[in-house]
Formats: C-alpha cells, structure tokens, sequence
C-alpha cells in the first residue's frame, strides 16, 4: 500500500466501524491533486451511493468564507478592522456585560469588527458548557430558530448581556452572525448577493448557498448524530452510532432566498469548498483572478489573539498550539500539536464534522466532508494525519 492510499484506508476504517455513513476527502499539494475519494455511503441504512456533487451542510466552515468576504470590503476600504459594530447598528451601542460573580455592569469599550472577527467580542454559543450566559441563548433561540431573519436574530442578541468586557476573551461565538450583519448593513445589499459577486461567482462555487434547489435535493446528505448544537453534551459517552437526525428548523433547506447567517448555514460541495481552500494559499482563483491581495493573505493569517488569552478552548476541547486569526484557527506552536500540522497552518471545521486546514510552509490544502453532529471520534485528525504522511 501507498502512502497515499493509507488516505482511503483510514477514511474506510472509520465506515467499517460504523461511525460514519459516508466520507469525501480531497488534497492537493503544490497544486497537483495529492488525493481525492469518497468512501461509504450516503445513506448507511439504505445502503445509497453518495451522488457525484453531493451537498453538505457545512455549519461553521460558513465563518471563513464570511471572514474572507469581510477582509475584502476592508481592501475595498468598505470596512475597518477598528469600526464599531454601533456605526451600523445602534443596537450594539450600550451593551451590558454580566459578569461571572453575577453583575450587570456596562461594556468598557465598543465592539469593533476585529472583535467579531476574532471571537473577542463578548459573545458565546448555546452549547459552550461553563458559560454562564449560554442559558439565555438557548432561551432566546439565537441558533436554533432558523425561521427567523438575520435582523431579528440580532435583536434577541442586542437585548441579551455580554459574558464578558470586549477584547478581555476568547471564546467561540455568534460574532461572525454579527459579522453578516455589519456587512450587509455597510454594503446595502444582501449577503447571498454579495457572496456571489466576490467570493462563490469568481471561484466557480456555483453549488454553495444558503439553501439546496429543487433539482439538486437528491444530492444532499443525509444527516446523522447525537443532537443539536444547543443539546450537544460536553463529552459523549457510549459508542457513535449512526441514527438519523433532523436538523432542518436550525439549518433549512428550503429558504435561500431568506435565510442568511454568518456563522453557519451554507450548503457546499467537496469541489466547491475545495475551491475555496486553494484560494486561500494563492489569493487567487484557478483562471489567476486576484480575490484577496498578497498582504491581505499575510495578515489574515497571523494570530491575533494575546497569549494571556490562551490556550484556546470551546467547553473540554483545547486547541494545542494553536492561535486565532482574522478566518480561523492558526498553529502557533508545532511543539504544542497533538497531531500533524505545520507553524502557520490555518483553517476551520463545522459542527457536522466537515473540516478543511491550509498549510501555506507546505504548500497543500485538505478538505474533508461527512455528516455527523456532536462526533467525538478523531476523524479530521487522522486524516490530516495520512495526509502528511504522504508527502513527499
């Protein structure tokens, strides 16, 4: 067997072992195709082939992309790393901040587009365990009511308390929804437009949207897992089984012309999502089309989050090594990684464990896509892991 070829046998482990239905991968590296497959099925139960194009629901891997939409209005000089978020809406003007020991007390400063950018604004998640503000998310459905507008998901948030003073934290949140929204406000128009015109138009990702049509429904991957995002246990006991999960009310299928977030919600495809990824390490799309300048690329990989804010971590999960860009996580430090990695290699995941990393030292990018809530087993890092073990 080649090294290569140990790619497809890690992924096949993992179907074999009944974990995951079905898996697609893709690597390249020096921009030649180091591998490409899938493995599995696309329903485990009906025993169906997953179709050619087929669409996933990639939650989180919505917030690079939004990022990346972001650092080009910021090069258009359409926003600023240092803008407040009250400059387009003064809902965010007078924020309060509940603190640990259960004070009211106001935010110390404005919230500024970095904030959000960086998950230093002050706000949380649902399912983040030991924050004490989550319970209101859940109470307010600021993630799991996908019937509402972007709007009126940003005034549940504006009537609820930060967990802490802007620019004091780290902790993964609803701040890139703040993001769509700020953008959308600054452009005046609407975020699936603007997406198109300058990130999914240019790089062909005509599959990518905020909902699957009609025609293309049949491609669309079931989806499996213990829960969703608001009842995600902190660690999942028991083995991963495959049961079917319906996640249509958070994440819908059927309302692209409506439904918009930032920091999830879009539906993508291997290709597509790939697509993406190799621009991240040119700037450019395949036919040499600049989408984001060279010195955009340096800075929106450097860490900007202080030492004394690390190490980063959502509820028992830590990120070893690793630092806070302007689109993601970035490693710092590869005597801190726990599994194959590069200083500067950068990228996402989504809670379906969909995952991508880009490692510009190396010259390679990987994209992985299945569909699985609250997985816990290490499919991402085995993968990256085969992945460099067959380089060159």
């Amino acid at each position: 067997m080649s090294r290569v070829q140990r790619i497809e046998q890690v992924a096949q482990g993992y179907v074999d072992a009944n974990t995951f239905s079905g898996i697609e991968w893709q690597v390249e590296s020096k921009g030649e195709l180091l591998s490409i497959g899938a493995v599995g099925r696309a329903d485990a139960a009906a025993k169906t082939s997953i179709p050619a194009g087929a669409l996933y629901r990639i939650f989180s891997m919505t917030k690079p992309i939004i990022s990346v939409l972001a650092l080009q209005l910021v090069e258009l000089g359409r926003l600023r790393l240092y803008d407040m978020v009250a400059q387009y809406d003064s809902r965010f003007a007078q924020m309060m901040v509940l603190t640990s020991d259960g004070a009211i007390v106001p935010a110390q400063r404005p919230i500024t587009i970095e904030d959000l950018l960086t998950h230093r604004a002050g706000f949380t998640y649902e399912f983040i365990h030991g924050c004490h503000i989550a319970q209101y998310y859940r109470e307010a459905e600021i993630t799991a009511d996908g019937s509402c507008s972007l709007d009126e998901m940003m005034d549940r948030l504006s009537n609820l308390p930060l967990a802490f003073q802007p620019g004091s934290q780290w902790r993964y949140s609803v701040s890139i929804d703040v993001l769509a929204h700020v953008i959308e406000q600054a452009m005046g128009q609407d975020l699936a437009d603007l997406l198109e015109e300058h990130i999914l138009g240019p790089l062909g990702m005509s599959d990518t949207a905020f909902g699957v049509a009609d025609d293309s429904r049949d491609r669309l991957m079931p989806m499996y897992g213990t829960g969703l995002l608001d009842g995600l246990p902190p660690l999942a006991v028991g083995p991963q089984e495959l049961d079917r999960l319906d996640v249509d009310r958070l994440n819908p299928i059927d309302r692209a012309k409506t439904f918009r977030r930032g920091g999830l919600g879009l539906f993508s495809t291997l290709q597509d999502y790939s697509a993406f990824a190799r621009m991240l390490i040119t700037g450019k799309s395949q036919d040499g089309e600049v989408l984001v300048s060279r010195k955009m690329l340096e800075m929106l990989r450097t860490n900007r989050v202080p030492e004394s804010q690390m190490p980063l971590a959502i509820g028992p999960s830590v990120f070893a090594g690793y630092g806070w860009s302007l689109v993601g996580r970035v490693q710092l430090d590869s005597g801190r990684a726990t599994s194959l990695t590069s200083v500067g290699e950068f990228g996402w995941a989504g809670a379906a464990t969909t995952y991508f990393w880009v490692d510009p030292l190396e010259d390679v990018f990987g994209v992985i896509m299945t569909q699985y809530m609250g997985a816990t087993l290490p499919l991402a890092d085995d993968l990256r892991s085969a992945a460099y073990q067959a380089l060159a």
